[in-house]
């Protein structure tokens, strides 16, 4: 079984936040958790996409 290419956004916090369905570790939806195993490396970099959006409208300041 080959390595993975494409290395999973687990950071060991799994700690689901209610208001935003997101794990606070890897800021990854239980579907996209779920679905990691089985993925493909295209659907993994989408998931990497994602989380990086999340990440930097988290850190955005709301407009005045």
């Amino acid at each position: 079984m080959p390595a993975a290419t494409i290395p999973s956004p687990c950071v060991d916090v799994c700690r689901m936040h209610a208001a935003s369905g997101l794990c606070e570790g890897c800021w990854r939806t239980l579907d996209e958790i779920a679905a990691w195993s089985v993925s493909g490396d295209d659907a993994k970099r989408a998931v990497w996409v994602l989380i990086e959006q999340r990440k930097a409208a988290a850190l955005t300041p709301p407009a005045p």
